[in-house]
């Protein structure tokens, strides 16, 4: 497979290189994009096809889910199967931002989307690239890190195009890119617990949650 590159400004990202990045998602392909964090590898997470592909493409395990972005917490409602308070106290204070959310996820996304679990992992991006892309592919997108499994996630486009070279179909390249990575809460149990430290605290998300 011959990978192509873009270049994009991430503050000003061209409606041309945006359209071009949402075409390819919407036909199932794979892509790799910059966030607010690092590089992500992004697809139709309603995609059986695209979502294998993304699996393929980083030698990740079958029972791992994959991590999904949305416009904004009204968009999560037609993947989860319940949108309870604690989702709501924590999408109202962190989104958009580090902080990923995992729910039960409803029947309207592929198990395989999940990593064969059920549960939908899933964020709201600061990034206008991101927030972009789902706009004009009008639905939510998989973002998971761009890297072989295992292996540091990518921080340029460049360094993404070497290691992904041939796995993608597409790399925007945006530079640089090196946020803070987002911290996973889990609430789909009685007592919710961090899963993956990253920028927001256990303390902030405590606090946030406190009588719930």
């Amino acid at each position: 497979m011959a990978t192509d590159l873009i270049g994009i400004d991430c503050a000003a990202p061209s409606p041309e290189a945006l359209d071009t990045v949402a075409s390819a998602i919407r036909m199932g392909r794979v892509v790799a994009i910059p966030t607010d964090a690092l590089y992500a590898l992004a697809a139709d997470p309603l995609s059986l096809r695209a979502v294998r592909r993304i699996y393929e493409a980083k030698g990740r395990a079958i029972n791992r889910a994959l991590p999904i972005l949305v416009r904004d917490a009204l968009m999560v409602e037609d993947f989860a199967r319940e949108i309870s308070p604690r989702f709501r106290m924590l999408a109202r204070r962190f989104w958009p931002g580090p902080l990923t959310i995992i729910l039960q996820a409803s029947a309207r996304l592929p198990l395989l989307a999940t990593g064969n679990t059920g549960r939908l992992a899933v964020r709201q991006s600061q990034s206008v690239v991101v927030d972009e892309l789902i706009t004009r592919v009008n639905g939510p997108i998989i973002a998971t890190s761009a890297n072989i499994s295992g292996r540091p996630t990518c921080v340029t486009g460049i360094e993404a195009f070497g290691v992904m070279d041939g796995r993608v179909d597409l790399v925007l390249d945006g530079g640089l890119c090196e946020g803070q990575g987002a911290t996973t809460v889990d609430i789909t149990e009685p007592d919710w617990r961090v899963i993956k430290h990253g920028a927001i605290s256990e303390r902030e998300i405590a606090e946030c949650l406190e009588g719930l």
